[in-house]
């Protein structure tokens, strides 16, 4: 392929260690970081061979640790951007650090909606559809065939994705520096991150309050109804901001998962939600 001339035989050699690495991206999943570890593990390969100081290499682990969530077969192509960009930083003194996760954080969303879509909403049902055809007929072979048929373009894709990704990253990232567009490309990274934390808020932070005020008899007023007139989803909003602050003064995230799940228990006996 095209792609693959445009980088040298070792950095090949460093793409076919990541892909391998990354069948292990959720092997080890929290809270915190989802797949953030098996990400620092699939990128080990470019960082031991681009930086030779082991702080930057330390550093270099602990910006790939933090939390990284898309659909498999489209990680290596975010990974072979990375790495590209650690590549830039081990040369350039200039660079900015911070375009890497802003990077991360702005391909992640969008490329789970195409991955999920894809492959689960899509591929999956097709592969599945013809695997029960053949399970029906009483053909042995169909699960056999339905895992062939459902990876067979989940590895072509996260193979060639991570080659793509590396090129790609290594030949634009220059440019951008050139002309003065890393800067710009950075915010906005940073804006579209910021834009689906607040999207993961609205649709995975609920809060329904049952409260209502009576009088003989008769419901005057709704809390729920008052509380989304002010603001749709005031009380997600908050909880999220105060799980933040928390965060911020080094309160541990298990601690704020016990905390969240007494107090969803305390509000429930007590009849407020």
């Amino acid at each position: 392929m095209k792609i693959s001339k445009s980088i040298t035989k070792d950095e090949k050699k460093l793409v076919n260690k990541m892909f391998w690495r990354s069948m292990t991206m959720y092997a080890s999943v929290n809270p915190v970081t989802m797949g953030g570890g098996g990400f620092a593990y699939s990128m080990m390969p470019f960082i031991n061979h681009f930086y030779k100081n082991e702080e930057d290499r330390k550093l270099a682990l602990e910006r790939h640790a933090q939390y990284f969530s898309t659909t498999i077969p489209c990680s290596s192509f975010i990974m072979g951007i990375a790495a590209s960009m650690e590549k830039d930083n081990s040369q350039r003194s200039d660079f900015n650090v911070e375009s890497i996760n802003a990077i991360k954080t702005s391909l992640m969303g969008p490329l789970a909606g195409i991955g999920d879509s894809l492959f689960w909403g899509v591929w999956r049902v097709v592969a599945a559809g013809l695997a029960i055809n053949l399970a029906y007929a009483g053909n042995i072979l169909a699960p056999i065939i339905f895992l062939v048929v459902f990876n067979i373009p989940n590895y072509l894709c996260r193979y060639y994705g991570g080659l793509l990704g590396y090129s790609l990253g290594s030949k634009y990232i220059e440019q951008m520096y050139s002309n003065g567009l890393i800067t710009i490309l950075t915010k906005a990274a940073s804006i579209l991150g910021l834009i689906m934390v607040g999207a993961m808020t609205i649709s995975m932070v609920k809060f329904n309050t049952v409260l209502t005020l009576s009088m003989k008899g008769k419901e005057i007023m709704n809390v729920q109804q008052v509380l989304d007139s002010i603001f749709k989803g005031i009380i997600p909003l908050l909880v999220t901001l105060v799980c933040f602050k928390l965060l911020d003064k080094k309160v541990g995230v298990i601690k704020i998962i016990f905390g969240i799940v007494v107090l969803g228990i305390i509000l429930s006996l007590l009849g407020i939600a």
